[in-house]
């Protein structure tokens, strides 16, 4: 079990430790061959804090892990509806745009349109001019009043032999002066042909630009939805957001307590501690290498020592080795002793504390944690490798493991050191 900072001069060490760990890991892909060893060696410390990593996620309770599990949701979901959010204003911002562009071109092409119809009109109105204007010149040569006409009548009258040539060159006038009022009007009918067709093509043009702007709207009206619904969702999971910070905040106290609680409880166990060593006389003195055993057979899944908390993110304590074997597995004394306090904690779950006496002129003591249960109580005598309790997953945990602690004198050292 980890210990809380209490000092400020402790969170300016978790401060340094975090910046440490920050600068280090930043070191790495600078390495070159001449320091390997050193590149391996930080490579398997990375390793083995992945290795890790679950089993420190037992220094809180279910429910901030619950808790923080909800707020890194809400933390993504809400990045997420912000990315979705940005995405469709850019969308709606592009088709805002495409919109004033389309009804940009559709006034163009009516503007077309109009002032094609308007040369129709004009045209019309030309054309019907030119078939007066030809009725009238066909008429005037008819009727004979045109003076030139009148010119060649009179040298008609005459009697020579240039008579017949004087007639040719009459009806010469004659019909030049139909075929330029028949050549007239064919020009203006093309010419209102020409009108008539520009008057298609704008209409058709007009008509194109209208569909497409009408289907346009139809899409600026789906992303403007779109869009309200993004911005509804990412208010909705503000809130949520706010909701699981409030949550998470609210689980930590509720943590914070029941470590206070425990702290209590071991500063008291501690003291018992204390006094029995000053009541104690003798023990054992001398080798302590393969004086106990194992209290599982299970490997080393965490081990003791200082390091950053996962969940708190202070540096502190991890005042235990944790041995990682299945529920149920039986926990041994690793020598013989006295139970001097049995209870439950809501952060150790089921706790054993087994005095092992005075060696080497300390008081020791093995702690047992998490177990299902125990199979002795506070005043018995165990003998080294009887069973005591058994593996389980209580307080706070998220798996079935041992987490097995050495006091001396009432302080939790590494039980790597004292265990074979």
């Amino acid at each position: 079990m980890r210990l809380f900072p209490r000092t400020a001069r402790r969170r300016l060490l978790a401060a340094t430790a975090v910046c440490s760990l920050a600068l280090g890991a930043l070191a790495v892909p600078l390495a070159t061959a001449d320091d390997g060893k050193g590149l391996k060696n930080r490579q398997h410390d990375a390793q083995h804090q992945v290795k890790h990593a679950q089993q420190d996620l037992d220094e809180s309770s279910s429910q901030v892990r619950t808790a923080l599990a909800a707020l890194d949701q809400a933390r993504t979901s809400l990045d997420a509806a912000r990315g979705d959010l940005r995405v469709a204003n850019a969308k709606l911002a592009a088709a805002r745009v495409r919109d004033d562009q389309m009804q940009q071109r559709l006034a163009e092409a009516e503007t077309r349109l109009s002032t094609a119809q308007q040369d129709l009109a004009d045209g019309q109105d030309a054309l019907e001019q030119q078939r007066l204007s030809l009725t009238d010149t066909i008429t005037d040569i008819y009727e004979g009043d045109d003076p030139a006409l009148l010119t060649f009548a009179s040298l008609m009258k005459s009697q020579s032999t240039a008579d017949l040539t004087r007639q040719q060159a009459f009806n010469d006038v004659v019909v030049n002066r139909q075929a330029h009022a028949y050549d007239d009007l064919h020009a203006a009918e093309v010419l209102l042909q020409v009108r008539e067709h520009q008057v298609r093509a704008a209409r058709d043009d007009v008509e194109v630009q209208r569909a497409e702007a009408a289907d346009h709207l139809v899409t600026m009206k789906g992303l403007q939805e779109d869009t309200q619904a993004a911005v509804a969702k990412v208010h909705g999971l503000v809130v949520d957001r706010v909701s699981a910070g409030r949550a998470a905040k609210r689980a930590r106290h509720h943590d914070l307590r029941a470590l206070r609680i425990a702290k209590k409880r071991e500063a008291h166990v501690r003291q018992l501690i204390l006094a029995a060593a000053r009541r104690s006389r003798g023990g054992y003195n001398g080798p302590t290498n393969g004086l106990f055993i194992r209290p599982v057979p299970g490997s080393v899944t965490s081990p003791f020592g200082y390091r950053i908390h996962p969940i708190y993110h202070y540096y502190g304590l991890h005042d235990g080795t944790d041995f990682g074997v299945s529920c149920g597995e039986p926990m041994r004394a690793i020598a013989g002793g006295t139970v001097i306090s049995r209870y439950w904690s809501d952060v150790y779950g089921n706790r054993l504390y087994v005095s092992l006496g005075n060696i080497n002129g300390k008081n020791v003591t093995a702690v047992y944690n998490h177990a299902t249960g125990y199979r002795v109580g506070v005043g018995d005598h165990v003998k080294q490798g009887e069973v005591v309790g058994y593996v389980g997953s209580t307080g706070w945990s998220t798996g079935c493991h041992l987490h097995f602690t050495i006091l001396v004198n009432g302080t939790a050292v590494d039980p790597m050191s004292w265990l074979p």
